[in-house]
């Protein structure tokens, strides 16, 4: 691949793998594509696949060359050598349009360290929700258990299977364009019908699924392959009732060139930031996925409109963001906040 092409940001059509659960309408509306019921996730510039998948979620580039293989064949180029030399050629973020067309299972994901011992990976997953548009009249998400819960009591719930037990020991939030939700590894979570989210996310597919009947084939595919007498020891039985204000933010009052989206406690695990672009914008170098929710204008030659998804390697050095337009702009983790990692 010449480094023309290789250096330069990537406009991506839409790459949205069969899911178990239904989606809306609003990635179709602000992509101008077409809806589809079990395409409720669109994996933008995803070097990951699906959970026991060997290519399912992958992105393509208008080159034919999956992006994950672009990466690893110059992880520099596209990563930056201070990214590549903490992670080798590993984006370490997944970023997705998630229109939730149902309410989602109660899960929770593994932490790195769970991920490490347990499933050979070095990234567990820590995600963050971005609320870019709901419908219906009540918008609910489900975050943390409200009260500890005893590790007998989480154990029972997944045998015996009860949703109401479940959904009732965790914290409803009625959300609105422009809330944030940071969800650390571990805290039991389900996103309700109706809620449409850029989501941030560490590059794996890894989910114990505490709330499998009526969402799964089966139970196996809830635990991992773990049991769930292992699985469930990922689980943050910690009660967050009195400190939501730790996850939850509203942001839709900020209005600034860029808007740090997330703080300080995402930085090890990613950053979003929404940019308001009124003219022009100096972006400096780095591997970032762009998602453009509203207007239009052009970063670097590249034009962008609503709903334009965009890649941008590193080596495309600082580029301008120009034109009148609202887009959130995701990066991988803060590098003097990560552990070192073998790459």
């Amino acid at each position: 691949m010449s480094s023309g092409v290789l250096h330069q940001p990537v406009s991506l059509p839409a790459n949205q793998p069969k899911q178990f659960y239904r989606g809306g309408e609003a990635i179709a509306a602000l992509r101008g594509g077409t809806s589809g019921d079990f395409g409720p996730e669109d994996w933008v510039a995803s070097t990951t696949t699906l959970y026991g998948r060997t290519d399912a979620g992958l992105t393509t580039l208008p080159n034919g060359v999956l992006l994950r293989d672009a990466v690893e064949a110059d992880p520099m180029g596209w990563l930056g050598a201070d990214h590549a030399a903490k992670f080798g050629a590993d984006t370490a973020l997944l970023v997705k349009l998630l229109d939730a067309g149902q309410r989602l299972p109660v899960h929770c994901h593994p932490s790195n360290a769970f991920a490490s011992s347990h499933l050979n990976c070095r990234h567990g997953k820590t995600e963050a929700w971005i609320v870019v548009g709901t419908t219906g009249a009540n918008p609910t998400v489900y975050i943390g258990f409200r009260d500890d819960v005893p590790a007998e009591a989480v154990a029972e719930w997944v045998d015996t299977q009860d949703t109401k037990a479940m959904l009732d020991a965790l914290n409803p939030v009625c959300v609105r364009p422009g809330d944030t939700v940071f969800v650390p590894a571990g805290v039991p979570h389900a996103i309700g019908e109706g809620v449409f989210i850029v989501e941030l996310q560490q590059p794996t597919d890894f989910s114990v699924t505490l709330e499998w009947q009526g969402f799964l084939a089966n139970a196996d595919i809830g635990h991992l392959g773990l049991g769930y007498d292992v699985a469930l020891d990922c689980v943050d039985r910690h009660g967050w009732g009195g400190r939501l204000d730790e996850l939850v933010h509203q942001t839709s009052e900020k209005w600034a060139p860029s808007v740090d989206l997330l703080g300080r406690d995402a930085d090890p695990f990613f950053q979003a930031d929404r940019l308001h672009v009124e003219g022009s914008f100096a972006l400096e170098p780095s591997f970032a996925v762009l998602v453009v929710l509203e207007g239009s204008g052009q970063l670097g030659e590249l034009e962008v409109r609503k709903g334009s998804t965009v890649v941008v390697p590193h080596a495309a050095g600082e580029l301008g963001l120009t034109g009148d337009l609202v887009a959130i702009r995701c990066r991988p983790p803060v590098l003097s906040t990560v552990e070192d990692v073998k790459p």
